[in-house]
């Protein structure tokens, strides 16, 4: 790890007087579990590290009539353990628990679970966000890529949105806050993702000057019935191969709305309109589950190595709907 530079604010002008207008010249730490292992490899070789851990107003988890609001500084342990979320968003808090291991939990933040960077491992070894060769040749398509994408991959971005929260909020339709030096905005959860182009990109449509600060649920998400299913290799700390998280808004046993949002198999969290329009107007049986589960992955591309993701994307649909109809039922 090279020698940087360490700024610990304690409030909210301070932290933003800090940045700078260039990516990986200033940093921030809230958590670190993504960051220090970003530093050591060293992918990231930032001349400042800034911690914002001492800024008290990006804590806390509040419910109101307008909804849901967690601090971007809660880690996720306390979204996995807070009787509001278990209350009022069950599916968030249970993904929550299912993340990481403990340890994990105990330090890693919201914020940071949706702003790290990819865990691909040409990324992480030094090869950049799109992983070329020398001669600018794309490494991944026909390299070790059993767990790259499967859904938005035609190029040049092939690495998956690690975030497992992230599809359980799209799921709720959250919001969430920014601040810069030029104000505070408020968007979609779901326009904060993006896929890169080139490699002056990044896959968060935040700025280096900025800062994510809450995320905000929606009252009207509040009484869906709600799901997470997730695949991994082992049971034990580990990164899914593929996740669905679902959420249903019902009128007796038929299925009013549905968001069904896909994740580990893009490189954004993978919302499904497609497959969730299947079931308007439906009761969730394991036809409707099965034949939803198919519609959300009829535009996969699999590479040479991943054509098993397809199936698993297809399932944790499948019984994460299953698991949503059962709740409440």
């Amino acid at each position: 790890m090279e020698a940087f530079a360490y700024a610990h604010p304690t409030t909210k002008q301070d932290a933003l007087n800090l940045l700078t207008g260039k990516w990986d010249s200033t940093v921030l730490l809230a958590g670190g579990t993504d960051l220090i292992s970003l530093m050591k490899n060293p992918v990231s070789t930032p001349q400042r590290v800034v911690s914002i851990r001492g800024v008290k107003e990006w804590n806390g988890i509040s419910s109101s009539a307008a909804g849901l609001r967690i601090g971007a500084l809660v880690t996720l342990g306390e979204v996995a353990d807070s009787a509001t979320v278990k209350k009022e968003f069950p599916a968030l808090a249970a993904a929550a628990d299912d993340a990481a291991s403990p340890q994990l939990r105990h330090m890693g933040t919201l914020g940071g679970n949706l702003c790290q960077r990819p865990r691909c491992w040409y990324y992480r070894n030094g090869f950049g966000l799109f992983a070329k060769d020398a001669n600018g040749k794309p490494l991944v398509p026909n390299g070790e890529n059993r767990y790259h994408a499967i859904l938005g991959n035609s190029g040049p971005a092939y690495f998956v949105n690690p975030s497992t929260l992230a599809p359980s909020l799209l799921a709720f339709g959250a919001k969430i806050r920014v601040v810069g030096k030029s104000g505070e905005r408020e968007m979609d959860l779901k326009d904060f993702f993006v896929i890169p182009k080139n490699e002056s990109e990044r896959e968060h449509a935040i700025g280096p000057d900025e800062i994510l600060t809450e995320i905000l649920l929606p009252a009207s998400s509040r009484g869906m019935r709600s799901a997470n299913y997730e695949v991994r290799q082992k049971m034990e700390l580990d990164w899914p191969l593929a996740t669905a998280s679902v959420a249903l808004a019902m009128d007796g046993s038929r299925v009013r709305s549905a968001k069904i949002v896909l994740g580990h198999v893009a490189p954004i969290p993978w919302i499904a309109d497609g497959a969730a329009a299947t079931l308007a107007g439906k009761t969730i049986t394991p036809e409707t589950a099965e034949a939803a589960g198919k519609a959300a992955v009829a535009g996969a591309k699999p590479l040479s190595q991943n054509a098993y993701k397809v199936q698993i994307a297809k399932v944790c649909v499948k019984r994460a709907l299953l698991a949503a109809a059962k709740e409440g039922a």
